[in-house]
Protein backbone atom coordinates (compact mmCIF):
# COMPACT_ATOMS: atom_id res chain seq x y z
CA UNK A 1 0.00 0.00 0.00
CA UNK A 2 1.23 3.59 -0.95
CA UNK A 3 1.74 5.94 1.90
CA UNK A 4 0.98 9.75 0.68
CA UNK A 5 2.67 12.42 2.50
CA UNK A 6 3.15 16.49 2.31
CA UNK A 7 0.72 19.63 0.78
CA UNK A 8 1.33 21.24 -2.22
CA UNK A 9 -0.67 23.93 -4.22
CA UNK A 10 -1.55 23.77 -7.99
CA UNK A 11 -3.32 25.47 -10.13
CA UNK A 12 -6.37 23.96 -12.40
CA UNK A 13 -5.19 25.14 -15.78
CA UNK A 14 -7.83 26.43 -18.93
CA UNK A 15 -8.56 23.07 -20.01
CA UNK A 16 -9.77 21.68 -16.03
CA UNK A 17 -6.32 19.92 -15.77
CA UNK A 18 -4.33 19.40 -12.53
CA UNK A 19 -0.84 18.47 -12.23
CA UNK A 20 -0.13 15.97 -9.90
CA UNK A 21 3.18 16.56 -8.26
CA UNK A 22 5.95 13.84 -8.75
CA UNK A 23 6.48 12.64 -5.26
CA UNK A 24 2.54 11.34 -5.32
CA UNK A 25 3.01 10.00 -8.65
CA UNK A 26 4.13 6.63 -7.61
CA UNK A 27 1.20 3.85 -8.17
CA UNK A 28 -0.37 5.83 -10.87
CA UNK A 29 1.20 4.41 -13.48
CA UNK A 30 -2.44 2.74 -15.09
CA UNK A 31 -4.26 5.82 -13.46
CA UNK A 32 -6.19 6.21 -10.54
CA UNK A 33 -9.81 6.75 -9.41
CA UNK A 34 -11.60 10.18 -7.85
CA UNK A 35 -14.23 9.91 -5.59
CA UNK A 36 -16.15 12.23 -3.22
CA UNK A 37 -14.82 12.11 0.40
CA UNK A 38 -16.34 13.40 3.68
CA UNK A 39 -15.49 17.29 4.53
CA UNK A 40 -16.09 18.30 1.14
CA UNK A 41 -12.70 16.80 -0.49
CA UNK A 42 -11.65 14.82 -3.16
CA UNK A 43 -9.92 11.43 -3.08
CA UNK A 44 -7.62 10.21 -5.17
CA UNK A 45 -7.05 6.21 -5.35
CA UNK A 46 -4.54 4.14 -6.59
CA UNK A 47 -6.02 1.12 -8.03
CA UNK A 48 -6.11 -1.27 -4.51
CA UNK A 49 -6.93 1.82 -2.44
CA UNK A 50 -10.10 2.45 -4.74
CA UNK A 51 -11.44 -1.18 -4.68
CA UNK A 52 -10.76 -1.24 -0.81
CA UNK A 53 -13.16 1.62 -0.86
CA UNK A 54 -16.06 0.01 -3.32
CA UNK A 55 -15.49 -3.36 -1.57
CA UNK A 56 -16.50 -0.98 1.94
CA UNK A 57 -19.49 0.36 0.08
CA UNK A 58 -21.03 -2.46 -1.16
CA UNK A 59 -21.48 -4.13 2.30
CA UNK A 60 -23.09 -1.04 2.79
CA UNK A 61 -25.53 -1.46 -0.60
CA UNK A 62 -26.17 -4.73 0.64
CA UNK A 63 -26.94 -4.75 3.99
CA UNK A 64 -27.20 -0.68 5.09
CA UNK A 65 -30.17 0.64 5.61
CA UNK A 66 -32.12 3.11 3.01
CA UNK A 67 -29.91 6.94 3.86
CA UNK A 68 -26.28 4.47 3.92
CA UNK A 69 -27.49 2.73 0.57
CA UNK A 70 -28.44 6.32 -0.89
CA UNK A 71 -24.75 7.82 0.63
CA UNK A 72 -23.19 4.90 -1.90
CA UNK A 73 -24.88 5.38 -4.56
CA UNK A 74 -24.13 9.11 -4.30
CA UNK A 75 -20.40 8.47 -3.94
CA UNK A 76 -20.27 6.36 -6.94
CA UNK A 77 -21.86 8.56 -9.29
CA UNK A 78 -19.29 11.13 -8.69
CA UNK A 79 -16.42 8.60 -8.70
CA UNK A 80 -14.66 8.54 -12.22
CA UNK A 81 -11.70 6.61 -13.41
CA UNK A 82 -9.09 9.00 -14.61
CA UNK A 83 -5.88 8.87 -16.91
CA UNK A 84 -2.28 10.88 -16.33
CA UNK A 85 -0.72 12.38 -19.66
CA UNK A 86 3.03 12.30 -19.80
CA UNK A 87 3.32 15.43 -17.79
CA UNK A 88 1.14 14.18 -14.82
CA UNK A 89 -1.62 15.74 -15.46
CA UNK A 90 -5.60 14.49 -15.65
CA UNK A 91 -8.53 16.40 -15.82
CA UNK A 92 -10.51 17.12 -12.99
CA UNK A 93 -14.48 16.54 -14.12
CA UNK A 94 -16.70 19.72 -13.54
CA UNK A 95 -19.26 17.84 -11.18
CA UNK A 96 -16.55 16.43 -9.15
CA UNK A 97 -14.71 20.09 -8.81
CA UNK A 98 -18.19 21.43 -7.95
CA UNK A 99 -18.81 19.01 -4.96
CA UNK A 100 -15.42 20.67 -3.44
CA UNK A 101 -16.28 23.92 -4.54
CA UNK A 102 -13.02 23.96 -6.30
CA UNK A 103 -12.87 26.75 -8.91
CA UNK A 104 -9.00 27.35 -9.72
CA UNK A 105 -6.25 26.56 -6.62
CA UNK A 106 -6.79 23.33 -5.31
CA UNK A 107 -4.40 22.11 -2.33
CA UNK A 108 -3.27 18.59 -2.62
CA UNK A 109 -2.47 16.61 0.93
CA UNK A 110 -1.20 13.47 1.21
CA UNK A 111 -3.66 11.59 3.44
CA UNK A 112 -1.48 8.38 4.14
CA UNK A 113 -3.25 5.70 2.01
CA UNK A 114 -4.92 7.96 -0.63
CA UNK A 115 -4.24 11.64 -1.77
CA UNK A 116 -6.81 14.82 -1.00
CA UNK A 117 -7.54 17.56 -3.39
CA UNK A 118 -9.25 20.69 -1.50
CA UNK A 119 -10.54 24.21 -2.00
CA UNK A 120 -7.71 26.42 0.01
CA UNK A 121 -10.83 28.08 2.12
CA UNK A 122 -12.19 24.82 2.73
CA UNK A 123 -8.69 22.97 3.88
CA UNK A 124 -7.85 26.54 5.73
CA UNK A 125 -11.43 26.32 7.73
CA UNK A 126 -11.58 22.50 7.91
CA UNK A 127 -8.20 21.21 8.56
CA UNK A 128 -5.56 24.33 9.19
CA UNK A 129 -8.60 24.52 11.98
CA UNK A 130 -6.83 21.55 13.77
CA UNK A 131 -3.70 23.09 14.34
CA UNK A 132 -4.39 24.39 17.77
CA UNK A 133 -5.68 21.00 19.30
CA UNK A 134 -2.99 18.61 17.29
CA UNK A 135 -0.14 20.96 19.26
CA UNK A 136 -1.85 20.78 22.59
CA UNK A 137 -1.81 16.76 21.69
CA UNK A 138 -5.87 16.28 21.77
Amino acid sequence: MSKFVGRYQHSLDDKGRLILPAKFRFGFERGGNLSPQIDGCIGLWDQGGFQRQVSQRESVVNEGDKTARNKARYWASLSREIEFDKQGRFVLPVDIRDYASITAEVIIVGALDHIELWDPTLFADVVDGASEAFKAGQ
